[in-house]
C-alpha cells in the first residue's frame, strides 16, 4: 500500500467499527499473520480497560479464594470493551494457528451475560444457592434453557477451583478439571 500511494500506513482495523481502529505496527501485524500472536497490543488494550483499584481488589479476593459470578461478569465486560473475542484470542501466541477455521460466536457471551443478570445479587455471590426452581427462574428470565444454566453453573464451579488454586500460588491441574467436566 505504501509503495502505491507513497503515504505511510498509520492505522489498521481489526473490524468494521471505529473503536476497532488501532495504530499500525508492521512487526506486530506480521506476527499476527504468522500466528505468533501480538502480546504487546493485547497488553496495551488491557491497560486501557483495567482500573487499577478494581484490579487490586480482585487480586485480594482471588488470594482469599473468593470468585463470584459478579467478578466473572466484571471480567467479561472488561474483555468486551477490548474488542471481539476472536481478535483478542488471535493476539495470544499460538492461539491464532489453533483457532484457524474455528468460529467464535460473541453471542455466546451475550447468553452468559443474560443468565448471570437473571440471577439475584445473592445468587451471584453464592452460586451454591442455585438449585432446581431457581435454575428454572433464571432460565426463563434469560430466555435460555435450564440445561444452559446448568452448564454455566458447572463451568463456573470449575473456574472457581482454578481461581482458588491460582490464589494460593499453585498451578491448577487442568487435566483433572477436564476429566471432571465430562
Amino acid at each position: 500500500m505504501k509503495a502505491v500511494t507513497g503515504k505511510p500506513i498509520v492505522f489498521a482495523s481489526t473490524g468494521e467499527k471505529l473503536d476497532q481502529f488501532e495504530k499500525f505496527h508492521p512487526d506486530r501485524m506480521a506476527q499476527r499473520i504468522l500466528g505468533m500472536g501480538d502480546v504487546l497490543s493485547f497488553i496495551e488494550k488491557a491497560e486501557q480497560q483495567v482500573d487499577e483499584d478494581r484490579a487490586a481488589e480482585m487480586e485480594k479476593r482471588l488470594k482469599k479464594g473468593q470468585f463470584t459470578f459478579e467478578d466473572f461478569l466484571d471480567q467479561m465486560k472488561m474483555m468486551r470493551k477490548m474488542g471481539p473475542l476472536s481478535s483478542l484470542l488471535g493476539m495470544i501466541p499460538g492461539m491464532g494457528a489453533q483457532l484457524r477455521g474455528v468460529k467464535i460466536d460473541d453471542r455466546e457471551l451475550d447468553r452468559v451475560e443474560a443468565i448471570i443478570l437473571s440471577m439475584t445479587p445473592e445468587e451471584r455471590r453464592r452460586p451454591e444457592l442455585i438449585k432446581g426452581s431457581r435454575r428454572r427462574r433464571i432460565a426463563q428470565g434469560s430466555g435460555t434453557s435450564v440445561q444452559q444454566v446448568n452448564g454455566l453453573v458447572k463451568q463456573f464451579g470449575q473456574m472457581q477451583k482454578v481461581m482458588k488454586q491460582l490464589g494460593k500460588g499453585r498451578m491448577p491441574d487442568l487435566g483433572a478439571l477436564m476429566r471432571q467436566s465430562r
